[in-house]
């Protein structure tokens, strides 16, 4: 997300930089578009900075979620196979557990 935003002000900024050349070429308007572009230059470096301290984050939260499902799938496996030692019936899912089952397919495919 940030990688895109960081792209979408490089355009935006290319695009200004441009629009003022060709429009404007000995403007002296009331806003000053220099320093409109120095202003989104400054924007841009906050969002790069966002970006280096969110980054972690993103990587810890995607380890997290892998191990949490990892450990859901050793365990909803582990629950069957106690059920057919001990010859238990295997109960119908409920419709939340059904809900919940289809939430987790597509990061555990073994469901």
């Amino acid at each position: 997300m940030f990688q895109k935003v960081d792209s979408d002000l490089d355009y935006i900024q290319y695009r200004l930089e441009y629009e003022i050349k060709a429009n404007h070429p000995d403007s002296a308007g009331k806003k000053n578009p220099v320093k409109l572009l120095k202003e989104l230059t400054a924007l841009k470096s906050r969002y790069q900075t966002w970006y280096a301290c969110f980054k972690p984050v993103v990587v810890e939260q995607k380890e997290t979620k892998s191990r949490i499902c990892t450990t859901l799938n050793k365990t909803m496996t582990m629950i069957q196979e106690l059920q057919k030692h001990r010859d238990l019936e295997l109960s119908p899912l409920t419709e939340e557990e059904k809900m919940v089952t289809e939430q987790f397919k597509p990061h555990m495919p073994d469901l």
